[in-house]
């Protein structure tokens, strides 16, 4: 028997359909509902709310092989995926980090065809890959930014038995994995998640609603991102995360979702015996950031750069004040 679950407590009625058959689901309390269906390892399944008959994706899908409007499959790493049993981890201090978007960087697009550039990589002197976002989001090619099944790994790209081969392939060749997590907002196709309960905050952000952090609510959405979290670390063997542009999580909470991360993440270290990093960027320049912690990904520069050439620009927050360095590496970059 499978055990399905799913936190909806926004519908009066959750059934989940398997390979094309419908089971009814028990509610709890706090709002999960729960069902028990003998199936296939790999089944398609999805959850049917009220009188909607639209099957919709699992939101935490592990593997969404026709796309992130319709069914979600049950997904388990083969037993003799991995061979990193060696890799003991490396500190991000004082390494070179490369960026890498997976379906530009082959003219395949894919994980195994990126395998075959690692040797390049190794060759130009690279310590970490960071891989731009590999979450699923709607159609065939994106950077990755508007995903809306945090958990899925985008299909094209290889899916998850395509990730865990480059992964694994990586550590192989010496090389850290790091993945840009974007946990600030949801991609505007195939975002479902409202309908099942209260992802979205009344605030916004410049791309859309916020994700809720401190409404009715927010723990259940709070644990579904650190979760989400420490999955990519945990399950997929990522050496850390790159947290995109943090000032845009709008946590009013007495401990911030950064601090709880982190926390959890030093956790998750100690228990697989590695370093695990957390690279957040932020447009703020503020110093609570990194006092104490590992890196912050500023775009300062970047923005500072666009305000200076484009006087059009509106102003990101602090990008109209001298750059601040960062713990004594960077000079100091003044306005002209």
């Amino acid at each position: 028997m499978t055990e399905f679950t799913v936190w909806a407590p926004t519908p009066e009625l959750v059934r989940v359909d398997v390979d094309g058959t419908l089971h009814d689901m028990v509610r709890s309390e706090d709002g999960w509902w729960r069902a028990e269906v003998a199936c296939r390892s790999d089944a398609r399944y999805g959850f049917v709310l009220d009188d909607d008959p639209t099957v919709l994706p699992d939101p935490r899908s592990a593997r969404q092989p026709d796309g992130v409007h319709e069914r979600s499959q049950l997904w388990q790493p083969a037993p003799d995926a991995w061979t990193d049993d060696g890799w003991a981890g490396r500190s991000i201090s004082g390494t070179v980090i490369y960026e890498l978007h997976v379906g530009t960087f082959t003219p395949e697009g894919t994980f195994d065809s990126a395998i075959e550039k690692l040797d390049h990589l190794v060759d130009l002197g690279v310590d970490f890959v960071e891989l731009m976002p590999v979450n699923a989001f709607n159609g065939t090619h994106g950077w990755g930014y508007d995903g809306v099944l945090w958990y899925a790994v985008h299909e094209p790209y290889g899916g998850p038995d395509g990730l865990i081969r480059l992964i694994d392939a990586c550590h192989t060749h010496g090389l850290g994995v790091l993945i840009d997590a974007v946990f600030n907002h949801l991609g505007p196709s195939g975002n479902y998640l409202p309908r099942f309960g209260p992802y979205l905050s009344s605030g916004h952000n410049p791309w859309g609603s916020s994700i809720n952090l401190s409404d009715a609510g927010a723990d259940e959405v709070r644990a579904y991102i650190i979760e989400c979290a420490l999955r990519w670390m945990r399950d997929f063997h990522a050496d850390g995360l790159r947290l995109d542009a943090v000032h845009a999580l709008a946590d009013n909470t007495a401990i911030h979702l950064l601090e709880e991360l982190s926390a959890d993440t030093d956790a998750l270290a100690g228990e697989l015996g590695r370093p695990l990093s957390l690279i957040a960027e932020s447009d703020l320049n503020d110093p609570r950031l990194i006092t104490p912690g590992t890196a912050v990904d500023t775009d300062s520069p970047h923005n500072g750069t666009t305000m200076s050439t484009t006087p059009s620009t509106p102003p990101c927050p602090a990008n109209d004040k001298a750059i601040t360095p960062i713990s004594g590496r960077w000079p100091p970059w003044p306005r002209r």
